[in-house]
């Protein structure tokens, strides 16, 4: 069937649907808006089904709301609910709410027999569920759930009965609980800090005052500590701690007093110290970082710590020192992409090429930043993948048909789009390439442009790299980036990073529209092309929103040597911090991006530059080289100084 055939049918079903005119419709939004406001007479009023496809939200919204408050839980009302919606998102959803309700309360029998039916439970429910076996005296308990003492940060309440368990049975030593303590400190978790120390066997306990003093006051708490601080066990910790909060502000401050103290301290500590140290370096992007880890030597490392050991490697240039700390990455870490990629950059620096031919091929044939550089490694440019088969009638019948497609398609439609994307994500799980696939061209011809998006990018053997990588809004978006003499694939890439094509799309911190500017940059940009009576309501017309995102992506590519990488990370992050990350020697394009010191902007610069690849595949027919196009950066000339204005995406580009 032709594409404008598949659009009539797709909108006449969209206007066809069930709730499309229903005067139930009223009812779902009063039944929202109690819930919202704990208005409880009113959702009671409006929770009884009458037929409409959204049925489930109203009934589910005050069975939650009754979870939420103190008193007795009509457990039979909640058990009707999960039977007849079996299998939805809003059983999901209200099971997980109950089982957190039982685990509160201690009812550790229901919950025991409910949690298997729970599909993908969040960590304070697992503790909840380990709580309940740790009750009943399952003896595997302990032994299994050891690992989370090393890989928890952030602690549910619900985790610490089952941490404190291990501890009092022995399974976790000081010397463990010193490092669990060390790990809460450095992620600046001080309360959790302060309460594993209360673990520890009780000669060995800081006074409780004394972890937050060295954290808050690290200059201080090193000019006064007791000159026998090596003497005992929390005296060495405290100095540790005193070290590790220096350096974040001041890695070379920190570096001095580590050489003051380092003769005093054991040969363990003063590596630790010394990796604090080097790692803080690395996030600022100062030379001395590498140097300082190769000193460090084999001293455990977080993941985070370990990365950064690698940057600090990259932009020095030394491969020896990149190969050796990938492979001290534990097997999960260095088996990811980025470090795969590494690795076979550093064994082709070093000779070994065939070792190196083997980790890209490790890594090659998927639309993804390292994957497309690992095949241009091995000579070959990125190809779309052949395109699946059309989707029939009856398969895109089924697809239109199932539930879930029918709740989040009534939810978008009633501009419930949190909701929506929950029930559609829900929807999307398990499903095979078919469903996927059919699932994605159902949201294009509805307009709902990240759902499609969204579904398309989960098949795993037959894709629609049209779908994948949709281009929608090609009316406004070429002529912009024509008259701007932008790259379309660059300008597309970035947009699908930044909104997925959802005109209404609003971050968290303010950023609006198809390319996600903040008020400012938008109210700046009009500035400067003479636009008078700047409104931000001008940012949620796509017109508008297109023109001054394609000016400002021009500007600051003029502003920073042409460069594409550059001005993707100073569209995320500011032109000032995109000059800052250049390094005193010319710098390859990808180690600029690996080395981008914000977490955000880095995983955002590797997309858009991946992406961008991908369209101009897609709009030219051929794809050019990801390596060419990141090419080099030019070493920093001393200045900071950036266009003036501030950054104007968030990039919901993964929600």
């Amino acid at each position: 069937m032709k594409n404008s055939a598949w659009a009539v049918l797709a909108a006449v079903l969209w206007m066809a649907m069930p709730a499309g005119g229903d005067p139930g419709d009223e009812r779902i939004l009063l039944a929202k808006d109690a819930a919202r406001t704990g208005d409880r007479n009113r959702l009671a009023l409006n929770a009884p089904p009458t037929g409409h496809v959204l049925d489930p939200y109203p009934e589910y919204w005050a069975l939650s709301n009754q979870l939420a408050r103190a008193g007795d839980v009509d457990f039979e009302r909640i058990r009707d609910f999960l039977q007849r919606n079996a299998g939805s998102w809003a059983a999901e959803k209200l099971r997980s709410e109950w089982l957190r309700n039982l685990g509160k309360r201690g009812e550790f029998g229901p919950l025991l027999a409910e949690y298997p039916k729970l599909e993908q439970p969040e960590q304070d429910i697992k503790c909840y569920h380990y709580q309940a076996r740790l009750y009943s005296g399952d003896p595997a308990l302990l032994e299994e759930v050891r690992p989370l003492w090393f890989s928890l940060v952030d602690t549910p309440a619900s985790c610490i009965p089952v941490l404190q368990a291990l501890v009092s049975e022995g399974l976790i030593s000081p010397d463990e609980t010193w490092g669990r303590v060390r790990r809460l400190m450095e992620a600046k978790r001080n309360a959790g800090a302060r309460a594993v120390a209360n673990w520890l066997p009780a000669d060995q306990q800081p006074a409780p005052s004394d972890l937050d003093k060295a954290a808050a006051n690290p200059s201080t708490w090193l000019d006064r500590m007791p000159a026998n601080f090596a003497a005992s066990r929390q005296g060495r910790e405290l100095v540790l701690v005193a070290l590790a909060r220096l350096a974040r502000d001041d890695p070379q401050g920190a570096y001095a007093r580590y050489l003051g103290l380092n003769e005093r301290l054991p040969a363990p500590d003063r590596s630790y110290a010394l990796g604090q140290i080097a790692w803080q370096a690395a996030t600022k992007l100062m030379p001395d970082a590498n140097a300082w880890f190769r000193a460090v030597g084999d001293t455990p490392m977080s993941e985070e710590q370990a990365a950064w050991r690698v940057r600090a490697a990259l932009r020095a240039g030394d491969w020896k020192t990149v190969k050796a700390a990938v492979e001290a990455m534990p097997a999960e870490l260095r088996n990811q992409p980025d470090w795969t990629y590494w690795l076979g950059r550093a064994e082709a620096a070093l000779g070994n090429r065939e070792v190196s031919r083997k980790a890209f091929e490790r890594i090659a044939g998927h639309p993804t930043f390292y994957s497309i550089l690992a095949d241009e490694e091995l000579g070959r440019t990125f190809t779309l993948p052949k395109k699946a088969r059309a989707i029939s009638s009856d398969e895109f019948e089924q697809t239109r048909q199932a539930p879930g497609i029918q709740r989040a398609l009534a939810l978008f439609r009633l501009d419930m789009r949190t909701e929506a994307a929950r029930e559609w994500n829900w929807t999307m799980r398990n499903q095979d390439d078919r469903f996927l696939i059919a699932a994605a061209q159902l949201a294009q011809q509805l307009g709902v442009y990240d759902r499609a998006i969204n579904a398309a990018d989960r098949t795993r053997s037959e894709h629609d790299y049209s779908l994948r990588y949709l281009a929608p809004y090609r009316d406004r978006i070429e002529p912009n980036a024509r008259q701007r003499d932008l790259d379309t694939g660059w300008v597309y890439g970035l947009m699908r990073q930044e909104s997925r094509f959802v005109t209404a799309a609003r971050s968290g911190v303010g950023a609006q529209g198809l390319m996600q500017i903040m008020p400012a940059t938008g109210q700046w940009v009009a500035g400067k092309l003479g636009m008078k009576g700047y409104n931000v309501g001008w940012l949620q017309d796509p017109d508008t929103n297109v023109m001054l995102g394609t000016t400002y992506m021009r500007m600051v590519l003029e502003g920073l040597d042409n460069h594409p990488v550059l001005a993707s990370a100073a569209y995320n992050a500011g032109p000032g911090r995109a000059k800052r990350w250049k390094d005193v020697k010319p710098l390859e394009g990808a180690i600029y991006a690996e080395s981008i010191p914000f977490g955000e902007t880095r995983d955002y610069v590797k997309k858009v530059m991946a992406n961008s690849i991908v369209y101009t595949a897609l709009l030219d027919g051929r794809a050019p080289s990801l390596k060419a196009r990141l090419g080099t950066i030019s070493a920093s000339d001393g200045s900071t100084t950036g266009l003036g204005s501030p950054a104007p995406g968030a990039g919901l580009g993964d929600e």
